[in-house]
């Protein structure tokens, strides 16, 4: 009914993978379903995007979830996995006291780890023009009271910097290495523009580095391999599943307005079997044999 690793080796697996040379890659999971799949296909790990959280909540994301809206996904995406999940935290969801309080819900929640921003609040999707970031020591001391609250020392606390669009690269690759002194485990450096950005950050920076992959934006799709070679971590697809599933979604419902049947779509769906199986019905007979007493045509 939940998974079978706990917390603490999840944690452990999490800081394994970013020492291993091998990168961690950690697609999004809009639901504890697809981070089931995202286990049964392979990942190292799963994320759950605060842009995703906003969305399916039908806002911007633009600072407008609540630390305790942002906790419960968490919270129901890590119970279903035996994977590594890292959350977005946005800026704390507030003062440094704010940012000390969200690391201890997000560890009562079974998380793996965190990152935090350097955004002015209220932040906005790092992809958008006309961000602003904070001083270097308001940043510094929102991370120093992240590490300090955190009493499992595997939890992983990730400084995300967005500097790169509102002071440019150096000025980033300043804040990263004020953040991992400030106590940071892995440095999130926020729309890089190449791989030509990569690598000089790589050079630069000591500390494990995350790199996110998403589409529209603006930073150039580089493959798992590419960023591997790159020395980057890991690397998270955060809306991926979203866009693909509200894609499908759309097209179908359009398809039911257009001809008034879903006859042509069923081909495009996952099969009720399929569905079964990823949510393991059958392992409910375990408990009673009464649940699991039918068969799933195909």
């Amino acid at each position: 009914m939940a998974a079978t690793t706990t917390a603490a080796d999840k944690r452990a697996a999490f800081r394994a993978g970013l020492t291993s040379g091998r990168i961690q890659r950690f697609p999004g999971a809009f639901n504890p379903l697809v981070a089931k799949l995202i286990q049964e296909i392979g990942f190292e790990g799963v994320y759950v995007s605060g842009a995703v959280v906003s969305a399916e909540l039908a806002l911007p994301d633009i600072g407008l979830t609540t630390l305790t809206e942002v906790v419960e996904r968490g919270r129901r995406i890590a119970r279903v996995t035996d994977l590594p999940v890292l959350i977005d935290a946005d800026t704390g969801f507030g003062e440094p006291m704010n940012a000390a309080r969200t690391v201890t819900m997000l560890e009562d929640a079974g998380l793996a780890g965190c990152h935090i921003e350097d955004q002015v609040n209220p932040k906005r999707c790092g992809h958008l023009d006309g961000k602003a970031v904070v001083p270097v020591a308001d940043m510094v001391r929102r991370l120093r009271a992240a590490v300090s609250a955190r009493r499992d020392p595997g939890f992983v606390v990730c400084a995300r910097t967005d500097a790169r669009g509102a002071e440019g690269l150096d000025a980033a690759i300043d804040r990263a290495k004020a953040y991992a002194d400030a106590g940071a485990d892995l440095i999130f450096t926020e729309a890089l523009a190449d791989a030509g950005e990569f690598a000089k950050f790589r050079a630069a920076v000591d500390i494990p580095l995350l790199a996110n992959m998403t589409e529209f934006g603006k930073s150039e799709l580089l493959s798992a391999t590419e960023l591997e070679s790159l020395g980057v971590n890991a690397v998270i697809y955060p809306v991926t599943t979203l866009r693909l599933a509200m894609f499908a979604v759309e097209s179908g419902l359009r398809e039911i307005a257009a001809t008034g049947t879903q006859s042509a779509l069923v081909d495009r769906m996952q099969h009720r079997a399929r569905l079964y199986e990823l949510l393991e019905y059958s392992r409910y007979n375990e408990f009673d044999s009464d649940i699991f007493n039918f068969t799933v045509s195909e």
